[in-house]
């Protein structure tokens, strides 16, 4: 097998120019946002030495990114997505200059550390589905699946970056130095995203409204192969999802040392599958990517929790990041592959929560079921029962399982009219 098999397809990088901005852009983005986002949750435990503290923080993050989320998407299909795009981007570094401004006072409060968690999870609600609407119009149909691999793997380089650099800076030179960081991140990003071309609605696209978010539910809905994708991944996370628990997972180990290697292991193995990812070009059955890769992350996550060896547990855990990130190849695709571009924005708002809330809602179930049957058994069992689910999805929606890219009318119909818009 040749090598160029193996490595990422490179191609939407070499035929559009947006993408390549957008991929710059989202790799500095990333790592900007994770020094806040590790900086953000030590400086409250600094402050309060609270656990519940920090715990907090998730409650007030939830509802701004369901609302948001929703009219995010409504918005996209409404108004310029790159205007969206910049403007957010803009609140993000405006948000982490208040966290500058509050780290260099000689008593930094918590209340706004709180305020920026909320802003953050609102302006990321009302960004996402316009940058995830924008992918399909950028890329050519053919190139998707190598886009969200391209893209996975970005957010992989920057997850394992992002932190390393953070729990470095705070360590070293403290809160107030990684925020700094994160706004001179935000700026050459709001710089990149100045350099994108417009991406005007259709001329006879309506305002954002509950009619139309209802609208886009209604047409996820309807389409047993959308509802898959929903599905799946929203049981996959909320079951199989123990990040909570690592901590005393690790205690339970004797391992306290590996904690760090714990929460990076899944990005490992997401990075090592991006890397190895030119295959995936030429498949063309994407819903087996969803529900092998949903399946094999909750068996990856069942050894996890029965093994007692720290190494054993890390190249679980690795493995279910390449599971992880084999499904979340199948789910983009088939989105960017079938949903009109007059829907595209509403039902990215409904894919932000489908991959956002799911892991919330299962850091909690997580916790919970840890403390009635003790940290191990809450990870083997929600594994198994991810398995457990996948299957039953599967078999009540075997459309998905069935999927075609060459086959499947709305596929056909996406590649029809966007062959269409190209030669007009």
């Amino acid at each position: 097998m040749k090598l160029s098999a193996i490595l990422p397809d490179l191609s939407p990088l070499r035929s559009s120019r947006e993408f390549r901005l957008l991929w710059v852009q989202g790799l500095v983005a990333t790592v900007a946002s994770f020094m806040a986002l590790i900086a953000l949750p030590l400086q409250i435990k600094d402050l309060t030495g609270s656990p519940f503290a920090v715990g907090v923080m998730g409650a007030v993050e939830l509802v701004p990114l369901v609302v948001f989320g929703l009219y995010g998407g409504a918005l996209a299909d409404s108004v310029d997505r790159r205007k969206v795009i910049l403007l957010t981007e803009a609140g993000l570094g405006l948000l982490a200059v208040i966290l500058l401004v509050n780290a260099l006072l000689p008593r930094p409060m918590l209340w706004p550390l709180y305020l920026v968690a909320g802003g953050v999870s609102a302006l990321v609600g009302l960004q996402r589905p316009a940058l995830d609407s924008l992918l399909a119009r950028i890329v050519p149909h053919d190139q998707l699946t190598a886009a969200a691999a391209l893209n996975g793997l970005r957010w992989q380089a920057g997850s394992i970056v992002g932190p390393s650099l953070a729990g470095l800076v705070v360590a070293y030179s403290g809160h107030a130095t990684a925020y700094g960081a994160t706004v001179l991140g935000f700026l050459a990003s709001v710089l990149l995203c100045s350099r994108l071309s417009a991406a005007p609605a259709a001329h006879d696209a309506e305002k954002p409204s509950l009619r139309g978010i209802a609208e886009g539910a209604r047409y996820a809905w309807s389409r047993p192969v959308l509802l898959g994708t929903y599905a799946i991944d929203l049981a996959a996370m909320f079951f199989a999802f123990p990040n909570s628990v690592f901590p005393f997972l690790a205690d339970e180990l004797n391992a306290e040392w590996a904690l760090g290697l714990m929460y990076a292991a899944g990005s490992v193995g997401s990075a090592v599958l991006g890397l190895t990812s030119g295959w995936t070009s030429r498949v063309r059955r994407h819903g087996l990517f969803v529900v092998f890769g949903a399946a094999a992350w909750g068996l990856a996550i069942t050894a996890a929790g029965w093994f007692s060896n720290i190494w054993a547990v890390l190249v679980c855990l690795a493995f279910a990041g390449a599971g992880d990130m084999l499904s979340g190849l199948g789910r983009s695709t088939i989105w960017n592959q079938t949903i009109p571009e007059e829907l595209r924005g509403r039902l990215a708002g409904i894919e932000v929560l489908s991959y956002s809330v799911g892991p919330q809602l299962g850091q909690v179930r997580a916790g919970t079921m840890a403390g009635w049957t003790g940290t191990r058994p809450a990870v083997w069992s929600g594994g198994l029962a991810c398995v457990a689910s996948v299957g039953l999805l599967a078999a009540v929606l075997p459309r998905l399982l069935t999927y075609d890219a060459t086959t499947d009318e709305d596929a056909q119909r996406r590649r029809a009219a966007k062959e269409a818009a190209t030669v007009a």
